[in-house]
């Protein structure tokens, strides 16, 4: 399970240092691909992938189509260097508007790398769906 936030530097080549305890759990090498809620990136285990890729390939024609062009085409496998960076493809960083500074979240059974400023303007847009989340959540 990867849980928290952490701040981390994207270099001039666009590799990216992932929280150790997040590459223990993803292994040697894993899957780097387009984010599903909004401008981000989103990095998986190569099983959580696989159960992905499943549930597009169960989805009406269409829709899967549309899924695939947004997330299986910009899929790459990814292996950490000797000092545990990874490459984030060109276009996924510009997708993401990814620059110098990036969040990185633990987000269940994927990590997302958001731009700050990106991921501000989106949490500022989600004020009223957490509101209402929370009203039926009860402990």
């Amino acid at each position: 399970m990867f849980l928290g936030m952490s701040s981390q530097k994207i270099d001039a080549k666009g590799r990216i240092v992932l929280p150790s305890k997040f590459r223990e759990e993803l292994g040697e090498s894993f899957i780097i691909a387009n984010g599903f809620s909004s401008k981000c990136v989103q990095v998986m285990s190569h099983a959580e992938y696989e159960k992905i890729s499943a549930r597009i390939r169960e989805l009406p024609a269409k829709q899967a189509l549309a899924m695939q062009y947004h997330f299986t085409v910009t899929a790459a496998e990814v292996t950490p260097n000797a000092q545990g960076r990874i490459v984030i493809p060109p276009a996924l960083r510009k997708r993401a508007g990814l620059d110098s500074e990036a969040l990185v979240l633990g987000m269940d059974t994927r990590i997302e790398i958001w731009s700050s400023e990106v991921y501000d303007e989106f949490m500022a847009s989600q004020q009223d769906v957490l509101e209402e989340a929370m009203l039926g959540f009860r402990l």
